[in-house]
């Protein structure tokens, strides 16, 4: 199989060519959720940190003043590129950067005190899967904080939040509900703990610009969000230029003690 027939192959070429996009993103680059990950961290007694699909790094960097050692890990050697770069620039010498798939960690048993992730999950070919290898790589008693979009779970809301998602990336696999994030979070054997939901206001021109979505994908988003049911229209809040509002969630968890 080729490099273009992977999931892997697609998400590195996608987040390849953007990552210096996603560095000064305002949407990646700020939140109450970076806050909540930080307060997070901090309140640890300066953990081994391991941001998992770490993007252009701006968990790293934001939770870095607080750790001992922070790995940036993600699929897209660009990616860890620019993280490299960009922690350097900033004084972050505890920063570190791996490459690798989520599904399988490099990592060995009980080797971090934390574990974080934000906007990453709806790009993991195996959700569950890499959910375990987080909970494998964490140390007894250790914390996880994951933050993504979600999807609100009514089926005709999900059709249409799937159909844009993959529309702008094709490397986008799936936003779940938060009842499936529960779940899965319990599964792999964490006690969950606070859960914080938040509103994205996405702005549609940077959104795609972003991604460098084609001009005749750009097309077919904005020709759907003009046939939308009102009741679409309105739980999206989609306004006239195509902006819209994204759910998203903030989950912490902890790996009971042996």
């Amino acid at each position: 199989m080729t490099e273009k027939q992977t999931h892997e192959g697609l998400v590195g070429r996608q987040f390849g060519t953007t990552a210096e996009a996603y560095l000064s993103s305002a949407v990646h680059a700020q939140g109450a959720d970076l806050a909540m990950l930080a307060s997070l961290v901090a309140g640890l007694d300066r953990p081994r940190v391991l941001d998992l699909g770490c993007g252009a790094g701006h968990v790293s960097f934001n939770v870095a003043p607080h750790a001992s050692e922070v790995v940036a890990y993600d699929l897209s050697s660009e990616m860890l590129g620019v993280v490299a770069k960009a922690a350097a620039d900033r004084g972050y010498s505890n920063i570190s950067t791996r490459q690798g798939v989520v599904e399988r960690l490099p990592f060995e048993d009980a080797s971090f005190d934390c574990v974080l992730t934000r906007f990453s999950a709806h790009h993991w070919q195996d959700f569950e899967a890499a959910l375990r290898e987080a909970a494998r790589v964490l140390k007894p008693g250790g914390t996880v904080g994951f933050t993504d979009t979600v999807t609100p779970g009514s089926p005709l809301l999900d059709t249409h939040l799937q159909t844009i998602e993959l529309l702008r990336d094709p490397s986008h696999v799936r936003n779940y509900t938060r009842a499936e994030w529960d779940a899965a979070i319990g599964r792999a054997g964490f006690k969950l703990g606070a859960v914080a939901p938040f509103t994205l206001r996405i702005e549609f021109a940077s959104w795609v610009a972003r991604m460098r979505t084609p001009q005749v994908l750009v097309d077919a988003i904005r020709a759907l969000q003009a046939t939308l049911s009102d009741k679409v229209e309105r739980h999206f809040a989609v306004g006239p230029d195509g902006s819209f509002d994204l759910e998203a969630a903030f989950f912490q968890a902890t790996k009971p003690a042996a």
